[in-house]
């Protein structure tokens, strides 16, 4: 493996340093993007329960902002529990597009390795084949083995860069696929949380509107 990377040239170097870049990302977001941790189940009923039963006190809130990011978007809600449905859900959205840019943390860095890599691998191409065409100047083409090295350089970058990059935004587009679906389900179960707790303060009446 040392020799391959040697044979790449110095641009070998960045290539590998993006390669562990990108391995660390992928595998702190998949352990940060587990739906039981983003959207613990069960706690918006919860939530409800204690509702219901007079037990959401102000340290419980707390509790609940702190347990995970659903938490925390819930718990923006619950602070303004005694005010209008409008004013609930606006605390809501704001904290929610706080939350969303922690669910992203990360994924620009990613799409970056994704997108430079390529690039890294096509210079050392070009550097590479620079060199073969330096050395036919000046030694002819009698010699292959003058030219090998630069060839080589030329193909190993190329490679290497490619082979980064390709399963870098894969990830990168799994990872934003996923932080899409875990942002629409804290919006369903916050959402419903309003609605049921300004369902009870507010029920139905003879004309039917809430």
């Amino acid at each position: 493996m040392l020799e391959f990377i040697q044979a790449g040239g110095w641009l070998m170097l960045p290539i590998v340093l993006c390669s562990i870049l990108a391995a660390a990302i992928i595998g702190e977001r998949f352990w940060s993007l587990r739906k039981t941790r983003i959207v613990p189940e069960g706690l918006v009923e919860q939530v409800q329960q204690w509702h219901k039963n007079g037990q959401l006190t102000t340290a419980r809130i707390e509790e609940i902002g702190n347990g995970s990011p659903l938490g925390k978007v819930l718990a923006a809600g619950l602070v303004n529990l005694n005010h209008s449905r409008e004013i609930m859900k606006e605390s809501i959205e704001d904290t929610g597009r706080q939350v969303v840019a922690g669910l992203e943390r990360f994924l620009n860095a990613l799409g970056t390795i994704a997108s430079i890599t390529p690039l890294l691998g096509l210079l050392g191409t070009v550097i590479g084949m620079i060199k073969v065409f330096a050395t036919i100047t000046t030694q002819g083409i009698g010699d292959p083995g003058s030219l090998a090295g630069g060839i080589s350089e030329a193909l190993i970058t190329t490679a290497a860069g490619l082979s980064v990059a390709i399963p870098s935004l894969m990830f990168y587009r799994f990872f934003r696929r996923r932080v899409d679906e875990l942002v629409l389900n804290m919006e369903e179960e916050s959402l419903k949380l309003v609605e049921v707790i300004h369902g009870e303060r507010e029920p139905d009446r003879t004309s039917g509107v809430a």
